[in-house]
């Protein structure tokens, strides 16, 4: 189970960072960085990680005109990160999957953020609800060659269903039973996501805003393990 727990290192700083990763030391070997921590240096890190063999999930959400795309994805696959999520609109998929040919990157669509509901969808102008708009993706994703699948952990069972065994289904939005919600509005518990099919649970801030994170983040990997 500790190679399916991504910690979310949605922090501030990059001492804040190092920190975090310090503390977590045997416990954690997979990490997430995202906006918060890239525009504060934390692409180094990243590369850092990576050249020390901790396995790094940069989250990008990638979108834009395909050249752009695919440029992007050559010099992520020069970084050595294990995985990069963009945004699963099919010119995208397709151009980062031919970008990133020959090599162990994993390349994740991202259906529907986890901090989306129906009235969410609606308003950003998609005639699809919530779920029906993450399978019609993920159909498309799979048809790119894409390596995997973001989705809320509500959807990850239907989820698995399209894309078969060998897709990774990497569920955010994971919260452990009695915490705080937060932003996020598709929340599963980490050992539901695991029963649901995913094959990899983001957690951010449950672990890394806790007074003690590794106790965290072992509660957590104790409720994947008795899924």
């Amino acid at each position: 189970m500790r190679e399916r727990l991504i910690v979310g290192l949605d922090l501030a700083t990059l001492k804040e960072a190092e920190r975090a990763v310090r503390e977590l030391e045997g416990t954690v070997s997979f990490y997430k960085i995202g906006y918060q921590l890239i525009f504060a240096g934390g692409l180094d890190f990243a590369r850092e990680l990576a050249s020390g063999g901790t396995k790094v999930f940069l989250d990008m959400k990638l979108l834009d005109i395909d050249n752009t795309v695919a440029k992007g994805v050559e010099n992520i696959v020069r970084m050595g990160m294990t995985m990069l999520t963009l945004h699963a609109y099919p010119r995208a998929m397709k151009a980062a999957v031919e970008a990133a040919k020959g090599s162990d990157l994993c390349l994740l669509g991202v259906t529907v953020l986890t901090s989306m509901d129906e009235q969410d969808v609606i308003d950003a102008g998609y005639e699809y609800d919530p779920h029906t708009l993450v399978l019609r993706r993920s159909e498309q994703a799979l048809h790119a060659g894409m390596g995997g699948i973001v989705c809320s952990a509500e959807e990850a069972e239907a989820v698995r269903r399209i894309v078969g065994p060998d897709l990774a289904v990497v569920t955010p939005g994971i919260r452990p039973a009695g915490s705080d919600h937060g932003d996020q509005k598709r929340v599963v518990t980490p050992a539901q996501a695991i029963r649901n099919g995913a094959s990899h649970l983001v957690v951010g801030r449950p672990i890394v805003a806790a007074p003690d994170r590794r106790a965290a983040a072992e509660a957590i990997l104790a409720e994947m393990q008795s899924a």
